[in-house]
C-alpha cells in the first residue's frame, strides 16, 4: 500500500502535502481500540489484534497515564500472581472500561475539532 501511494503521490512541490493528507485520511476511519473486561465476552475472536494477526492481545502504557491503564497492571499482576485479585467484579471493570472508552473518544472528538477549526481558519486567511 506505501509503495503504490508513494507513486500516486508524485514528485512536485504538492507531493510531500499531498502524501500527509491523504496518509491521514487514510488512517482516520481505522477502529481505535476499545477496553473491555474479557470477563464479560464471550466472543473470544474480539480479543484478537488484526493488524498483528495474534489471536490474544492485551495494550497498556505507562500506568502514570491513564486510569485504563492502572487497571490493566492490576489485573495483569494479579492474573500472574503477582498482586492479591482486584476486588471488583467483572461488570463492574466492564463499566468502567466503558467509562475510559468515553472519555477517550471525546478527547478524540475534540481533536479533529480542533484540527478542522484550525485548518477553516488557516484557509480563510490564505484565501
Amino acid at each position: 500500500l506505501q509503495k503504490s501511494l508513494n507513486e500516486i503521490f508524485g514528485v512536485d512541490k504538492y507531493s510531500r502535502a499531498r502524501k500527509e493528507v491523504l496518509t491521514y485520511m487514510f488512517s482516520r476511519p481505522m477502529q481505535m481500540a476499545l477496553y473491555f473486561c474479557t470477563g464479560v465476552m464471550e466472543d473470544e475472536t474480539l480479543f484478537r489484534h488484526y493488524a498483528l494477526n495474534v489471536p490474544f492481545y492485551t495494550h497498556f502504557t505507562s500506568p502514570i497515564r491513564r486510569y485504563a491503564d492502572i487497571i490493566v497492571h492490576r489485573l495483569l499482576l494479579a492474573s500472574l500472581g503477582a498482586s492479591s485479585p482486584i476486588k471488583m467484579e467483572k461488570e463492574d471493570i466492564q463499566r468502567q472500561a466503558e467509562h475510559c472508552n468515553d472519555r477517550k473518544m471525546a478527547s478524540k472528538r475534540v481533536q479533529e475539532l480542533s484540527g478542522d477549526l484550525f485548518f477553516s481558519i488557516f484557509v480563510r486567511v490564505r484565501a
